[in-house]
């Protein structure tokens, strides 16, 4: 359980944020719509915190 977590899950839980940021940052440089900038920025905030409680449950895992 363990393995999958720190190994697969986590990286793509990261993965999922910095292509939801750059999305958002090629959208802001372009001169984009502000709105769709603050749809990416709450889901940005959203897999953020998806991914922390990923890699608080490996670590958590890790210790038992």
């Amino acid at each position: 359980m363990t393995s999958v977590l720190s190994t697969i899950i986590l990286p793509f839980a990261v993965g999922a944020v910095a292509l939801v940021l750059l999305l958002g940052l090629v959208n802001m440089m372009k001169g984009g719509s502000p709105n769709t900038s603050q749809k990416l920025m709450r889901l940005r905030v959203l897999l953020q915190f998806v991914a922390i409680v990923i890699a608080m449950l490996a670590v958590w895992t890790m210790g038992r």
